[in-house]
């Protein structure tokens, strides 16, 4: 089975992730939506919304799991049998980001990071910016799926 990990905070899902994930399902038979847990971090969203806007949007996906996990998301990828990392790219610094995580998580495993690029009408979409948007009462009907906006 090829099962890969889409880690994140997604604090909240947005349209940006939610393409990555539709289009990975058809190059995966299944993906664990990793919500990732990290006590210095201050949310907007508590981890249960998260995790309920996610398992919404997907509710009708049996390709999709979704969960937490604190630590090592190559850890986490071996307690699940993953092989594959899931990530997306919106623009060059992105890259350079996640190349550098990749190396790291690849000489520490033997989990293959697969990239796929944000479509080019979603790349400027970020959880930041919707948060943003979100905390000065503007509209983000165009950044989250459905399930964020019932917030």
């Amino acid at each position: 089975m090829r099962r890969a990990v889409f880690p994140g905070s997604f604090d909240p899902i947005t349209l940006g992730h939610y393409d990555i994930i539709e289009r990975g399902l058809t190059l995966f038979d299944e993906i664990i939506i990793a919500i990732g847990i990290n006590a210095d971090k201050k949310y907007m969203f508590t981890l249960e919304e998260r995790k309920h806007f996610i398992e919404e949007s997907f509710k009708n996906e049996p390709k999709i799991k979704v969960m937490t996990y604190k630590g090592l998301t190559v850890d986490f990828c071996k307690k699940q049998n993953a092989s594959f990392i899931l990530r997306g790219l919106r623009n060059p610094a992105d890259f350079e980001f996640e190349k550098a995580i990749a190396h790291t998580n690849r000489k520490m495993s033997e989990i293959e990071t697969v990239f796929l690029l944000t479509s080019s009408g979603k790349s400027y979409i970020s959880s930041s910016i919707v948060r943003d948007v979100i905390r000065n009462g503007g509209d983000v009907s165009g950044l989250v799926p459905e399930t964020v906006l019932v917030k």
